[in-house]
């Protein structure tokens, strides 16, 4: 049975330039799958004039007269762009009529409008950031890289259950490992923050590995990584500014002369399945955890490709039943708390 998403089509740094192409090509690969873009109707039809594809029951265009900035004000936002493509789609996932929606739009303004209208699943406090990074060993999950960036104990520990989930209905493995981000291994390292959150998880029935340090969560040591937002999205933007200049040094040394230059032909191959290994547009798509819906946050700069991709992130989490994993996990949770408390009293 096929799903519907909802993509802000005017969106992001691009808009319909990368958007359009993408849903486009999504249907390509999705033949049973519906594809409704949110926003202004001409230009989406002229976009999709340029491609030579038709509006048609597989591909919908649901008209937005607004939109939203990437520097405008959360608070703008929600109070005075209630007819933004943005918001629209989000609303069409509140009424049913879609099963997720994403969005390459202002990340603040996206959080606190899903927030405004989804609301929060029962049992979370906030709503968290999620994506999946390259590794070692394949991939994984690390939450929050920037909603929340003073967390309680107990905030680290839903992140934990949600990071767990998402990544069993993704990636169908039964007890994902957990790994709390630290300065240290050891259980006397940290703030007062991060070892309460160590005891909550210890005593958890999540797979619980221990701290894990930075560079443990690039070798691939755990499936999930949690930490505080500001801790998180310092990591992330760390490592994309390291990838970056790998690249760039990569680059200058082959192109130096003719003698580097012939290396890089012969390199080929391998320079080749490197770039394609940290290719950070295979992992575009953040997940917006706890809300009463699915919300995929693609890149503001994102290409059609990359866009792609957080379409691609949203439909598996639609089709793996993320929102019923985690309600379920989160209310398990809830009672054998209840439970234990009822026994110590």
């Amino acid at each position: 049975m096929g799903i519907t998403i909802a993509i802000d089509a005017m969106g992001g740094d691009h808009g319909i330039r990368v958007t359009v192409p993408a849903a486009v090509a999504y249907l390509k690969n999705h033949p049973d799958d519906v594809i409704t873009l949110v926003g202004q109707p001409d230009p989406i039809q002229a976009e999709l004039l340029k491609l030579g594809f038709k509006e048609q029951a597989r591909l919908r265009i649901h008209a937005a007269t607004e939109v939203v900035g990437m520097d405008e004000s959360p608070q703008i936002v929600l109070r005075s762009k209630k007819d933004s493509s943005m918001r629209v789609s989000i609303n069409l996932v509140k009424s049913g009529d879609a099963s997720a929606c994403v969005s390459a739009g202002n990340t603040g303004a996206l959080m606190a409008t899903a927030r405004y209208v989804l609301k929060t699943l029962p049992g979370i406090d906030r709503p968290a950031i999620a994506s999946f990074l390259p590794t070692n060993k394949g991939q994984v999950c690390m939450l929050d890289l920037g909603a929340n960036v003073d967390c309680s104990a107990e905030h680290l520990l839903q992140f934990a259950l949600m990071g767990s989930t998402l990544v069993s209905a993704l990636e169908h493995k039964e007890r994902p490992t957990v790994g709390l981000l630290n300065i240290g291994s050891e259980d006397i390292k940290g703030n007062e923050v991060v070892k309460q959150a160590a005891e909550l998880l210890q005593a958890s029935d999540l797979n619980f590995y221990g701290n894990v340090e930075g560079d443990d969560i690039f070798k691939g040591v755990t499936d999930v990584v949690v930490c505080d937002g500001f801790v998180g999205n310092v990591a992330l933007k760390t490592a994309e500014g390291v990838a970056k200049m790998m690249g760039g040094f990569l680059k200058e040394g082959f192109s130096q002369n003719w003698y580097t230059k012939l290396g890089a032909i012969v390199s080929f191959p391998v320079l080749k399945a490197f770039k394609h290994r940290l290719d950070h547009r295979r992992y575009n798509g953040a997940s917006f955890l706890g809300l009463k819906g699915i919300v995929v946050k693609s890149h503001g700069s994102a290409d059609s490709f990359a866009f792609l991709c957080a379409i691609e992130r949203a439909a598996e989490e639609a089709r793996g039943g993320m929102l019923s994993h985690i309600s379920e996990h989160i209310e398990k949770w809830h009672n054998a708390r209840q439970q234990t408390a009822g026994e110590a009293s």
